[in-house]
Formats: C-alpha cells, structure tokens, sequence
C-alpha cells in the first residue's frame, strides 16, 4: 500500500470514528460547557452565528467530501466541538506508527480549516486576515475553546497507557533515544508534551563558550530571515496590499508595553518552526541578562490549506502570521552583540507559554539555559537582532529540499553573531 493510501485510510479511520459520535441525535444531547458557551454567544450576537455558518459553508465548497469534512452545518459543528474538548491527542491506532503525528496534525488543522475561511463580511476590518477566527468576540471564544481543552489534558484520563505505546512506537517522537526523562512521570498528557531532558547531555550546546554563535532555541525547521528596516517594520509578500506586501511592526510584535520598541530597526528577525512531536522546552539562543518580560495575549489560530492531491490539510507557518498571535517575549542583553528578542510564540490549539521560575527581569543565563515550554499545538519561536549584531542563518538546506532547511535539534548551531564587538544603544518608547 503507498503512503497517500495508507494516509487516507488513517484518516478515514479517525473521520469515520467522529462521525459515529457526531451522529448522536444533535438536538437531544447534552453540549459541553464551551458548546453551550459559544450557543449562549450565538443567541445575544446573532452575526456571529451568521460569520460561521458562512465560514463552514466555504469550507464546505472547498472540500466537500463529508469523509474528510464532515462538519457542514452549525449543528454538527456543536457536537464536533463537544468531542474535541475531551479528545486525546491521537488515540487511533496508525499504520504505520509514523503516521501518529500526521494525525494529530490533521486534527489540529482541520479545526482551524473550518474558522480560516476567507468572508467577505469581514474584509478591511483592520484583521490580520479576513476569517473569523481573528474576529472578536469569536476570537476571543477560540481562547476560552483551547484553555478547556488544555484543561483537560491537564487531567489523569487524558493520558493512557496505550496512548504512551503509540508514542513510543513512532520514531519521529525520538523516545526510544534515551533522551528523556523516566516515562512514570507522565500521568496526562500536557506532562508528556512538555517532557524534561534526561539530562542536559543528550542535547549539547554548539560552542558554548563562544558568545558569537547562536544556537536553535528548540528542536525546530529555520524558515529563513527578514530585514528590519529603519521604520522597525519587516516586509513580506500578501496581506494587507502595498505593491503586493505586507509590513509588519516590530513594536507591534513586542506588544504595547516594551520599553525597546524601536530598538531593533535596521536589524533582522528569524523564526523556526516546531511540529508536534518535537521537544516543545525552548531554551536560550544566546547568553546574557533578562531587561524585560512579557506575555502578549491575542489570537490562538491557524492557517490552513486543503490539498485536494493528497487529501490532507496542510499548516501554513507565514511570516507576519506571528505579530497576531498570543507569545511570550524577552529581552536579553547579550552585551558585546547587542540585545536579542526572544519570542516563543504559540501556535494554534492548547499552545500556553510558560516561563521557567528563574527567569525573571535582571536574572543572567548562559546560552542553552532553560528559557520556558509550550503546551499542546506546534510552535513558532523568533528571534529578533539588533543590526551591530550581524546576524547570519548558518543552519544546513535540507538535502531532501533545497528551498527548505534542515530540522535541528536545540543546542544546535543556527547562526553566528558576526558583526562588530560595538557599544550598543538602547532606545526607549518610553
């Protein structure tokens, strides 16, 4: 059997398991809390009711196979609901194992498929993008979905010994490596997720007694770097239309109270990219002191597109997706190079950012020091230069795909610091 076919037969297990739960008499049964939340906010804002009948009704036009999109009206979107609140992270048996994380990416993506629809009804408000999962106050209820569902994997029943066993089955998830810690602590699900390095050693820091190369702040895939210019804006392609791009502000991206608004023009920024079976604790990428501490709260969405060819639901990790969504940010002085913006940034469903204790304002760290974790969801995590730094991505392509780069694990290399050892500035907003 090929992959795509053993792929669709995976995920048409899993529909057809929601479907079989889905077809409960829609009317007679009892919703989940967060349903009846989102009702209650259907009944006193009726648009909002309209803006996602609309939006599954688009979904449905661009995938209406009821196999792969089985939710097509607002009924079966509150019993869908109801189902994912309590859902463990890939509890269907995959063959091949490998196939275990495609399923949870799967279910992560077609959650969001259906609410990153495209509406005209929402065009020029001034949102990140034209669906109504940046539309307050549904945005704001998509918050409320992902805090009672990381509720839930914060529970014993969210964890299972057979759960463990597909895990351990799957490569990619690396538990057969002696990396982590002892699998008897894990009794939910979020403990697995953000599970602890057996010991710093199974993941050593490149160079670290040289202050001039940055290393990967998690296990991750380097999406490339971007110019910051003297407006502290970064350009990419789509969007909000100027010549066919969108400016981003990297006051925007440090959120309202940062004090270095604007100290980082002329520099560069970068992101890498976490899947769900990566370790999901973030480290530092360089050393240095901590001047500022933020958490940023706004969206918890996704981009998505359906791919009719192979029949799946692929994530889009945009640049400029990020100045939107919820993140922690922090400030490290590094001195000789400047200061450096780390921003751990959580993606899509469940994604909390979480800081270590000792991490605070004034606290020094040496590179490869634990900075924080996510929660469940892939995860984003930028890095933003001041230009005395100099940064250069040094991390591989990948052999397999030249217009991509190599997956790293933390500690590895990922640039180097090589501008001038000068005295550098700091600008304030304030």
């Amino acid at each position: 059997m090929s992959t795509v076919s053993r792929h669709r037969s995976t995920w048409l297990t899993a529909v057809l398991m929601l479907l079989a739960l889905m077809a409960l008499p829609v009317l007679a049964r009892e919703h989940a809390p967060i349903t009846k939340q989102l009702q209650a906010l259907i009944e006193a804002q009726p648009q909002v009711g309209d803006l996602l009948t609309q939006s599954i009704a688009a979904a449905a036009k661009v995938n209406p196979d009821r196999v792969t999109n089985p939710v097509q009206t607002l009924p079966e979107y509150y019993a869908f609901i109801d189902e994912e609140t309590k859902l463990i992270p890939q509890q269907i048996v995959a063959n091949p194992p490998s196939m275990i994380r495609d399923q949870i990416l799967q279910n992560i993506c077609y959650f969001y498929f259906l609410v990153d629809q495209p509406l005209d009804a929402l065009k020029d408000k001034g949102l990140f993008d034209n669906t109504i999962q940046y539309a307050e106050p549904f945005s704001a209820w998509l918050r409320d979905f992902t805090n009672s569902w990381g509720r839930f994997l914060d529970t014993e029943p969210s964890w299972t010994q057979a759960t463990y066993q597909q895990f351990l089955a799957d490569p990619s998830f690396g538990l057969m490596n002696n990396w982590y810690e002892s699998p008897a602590r894990w009794t939910t699900f979020n403990q697995f997720f953000a599970r602890y390095l057996r010991a710093p050693s199974v993941r050593p820091i490149a160079a670290p007694d040289d202050p001039a190369v940055v290393t990967a702040p998690a296990d991750s895939v380097p999406q490339g770097v971007w110019p910051i210019d003297a407006q502290s804006r970064i350009q990419v392609e789509g969007g909000l239309q100027v010549k066919l791009s969108r400016f981003f502000s990297i006051p925007t991206l440090l959120g309202p109270d940062s004090a270095y608004a604007d100290a980082f023009a002329g520099g560069v920024l970068t992101h890498t990219f976490l899947n769900v079976n990566d370790y999901h604790r973030y480290h530092f990428a360089v050393g240095g002191t901590v001047k500022e501490l933020n958490q940023v709260r706004q969206n918890v969405a996704l981009e998505v597109t359906w791919n009719p060819a192979t029949r799946r639901y692929d994530p889009v990790d945009s640049t400029g997706w990020q100045f939107s969504q919820s993140r922690g940010v922090v400030i490290v002085d590094t001195g000789d190079h400047g200061l450096v913006a780390l921003i751990p940034m959580g993606m899509a469903v469940v994604s909390s950012v979480k800081f270590e204790p000792g991490v605070t304002v004034g606290s020094t760290h040496q590179k490869g020091e634990m900075l924080g974790n996510f929660l469940f969801g892939g995860s984003d995590f930028v890095m933003v230069f001041q230009p005395q730094a100099g940064f250069v991505l040094t991390a591989q392509k990948d052999p397999a795909d030249p217009n991509a780069y190599a997956h790293l694990l933390m500690g590895d290399a990922y640039g180097k610091l090589a501008g001038a050892k000068t005295e550098h500035k700091r600008r304030s907003t304030r």
